[in-house]
């Protein structure tokens, strides 16, 4: 785990390789960092309209906060895990002259995506305070779940930067994959309706909600800014779980191809 550890060994470096990402991404905008919110804003609004009122969705209360909450996590996963995917060979030459560490290069453009995440969680928990009052006592904890949400996507993302150097069909199947992971994820319906129109599917339900690594903790995140009460148990040791595994997982891998990075590229 000292891969992890080398972003305090190397913070000034790591701070460098952030200031990079960020400021190449929204180099030359006028609206800058405002733009990280304008595309969730903007879906949030479609989908609205979409599922909340030519499908409706009656039977999910406060579904903007809900939809918004399930957006917020999967544009943080989703986005960075592209970007993580190609950071490696974007930064090519680099890694090819100096030798640093270099899984410092996926983590920075996790921690770029991360601002708007961060940012995404403020104004989630601000409008959970205003309007769902029931939430006034669980919102808090959405701050501890995200930090570890965002160890559970730094793990995948150090993953698979370090898969598409090796194989550089990993960036376009991650790609093609997203879509359908999208619809199948409960961003905009719920288990809950699911499970009452869809009886006969049990097994299918149970598929969806335990074999997606992504559901359980998008689900006890947004229990915690939407619900009312505290992340199930279930989904709450899910998260740590597939955050623990996921940060392992990136790291021995990385350790297995550190050697070959710069041959590889």
């Amino acid at each position: 785990m000292m891969v992890y550890a080398d972003l305090l060994r190397y913070r000034e470096l790591f701070a460098n390789l952030f200031r990079r990402d960020f400021q190449a991404k929204y180099k030359g905008s006028l609206l800058g960092v405002a733009w990280s919110l304008l595309n969730p804003l903007v879906l949030l609004g479609v989908y609205l309209v979409v599922f909340g009122v030519l499908i409706k969705n009656g039977d999910i209360p406060h579904y903007p906060i809900y939809l918004l909450a399930g957006l917020a996590c999967w544009i943080f996963f989703s986005v960075s895990l592209q970007t993580a995917s190609r950071s490696m060979i974007d930064s090519a030459e680099l890694i090819k002259k100096v030798r640093f560490p270099r899984q410092l290069v996926a983590l920075s453009m996790v921690a770029t995506q991360a601002v708007t995440f961060a940012l995404m969680i403020a104004i989630l928990v601000a409008v959970s305070l205003v309007f769902v009052p029931e939430a006034r006592s669980t919102v808090w904890a959405a701050i501890p779940l995200a930090v570890v949400f965002a160890g559970f996507v730094g793990g995948l993302a150090l993953l698979v930067a370090c898969l598409n150097v090796l194989f550089r069909d990993v960036e376009h199947i991650l790609t093609a994959a997203l879509l359908p992971w999208f619809f199948l994820t409960p961003i905009l319906w719920s288990f809950a309706t699911l499970d009452a129109s869809q009886a006969s599917h049990h097994k299918l339900t149970e598929l969806l909600r335990w074999g997606n690594p992504v559901a359980p903790p998008i689900a006890a995140l947004r229990d915690a800014l939407w619900s009312g009460h505290a992340p199930t148990a279930g989904d709450t040791i899910y998260l740590v779980a597939a955050s623990v595994i996921a940060l392992v997982l990136g790291s021995l891998v990385f350790h297995r191809v550190d050697d070959r990075l710069a041959i590889e590229l």
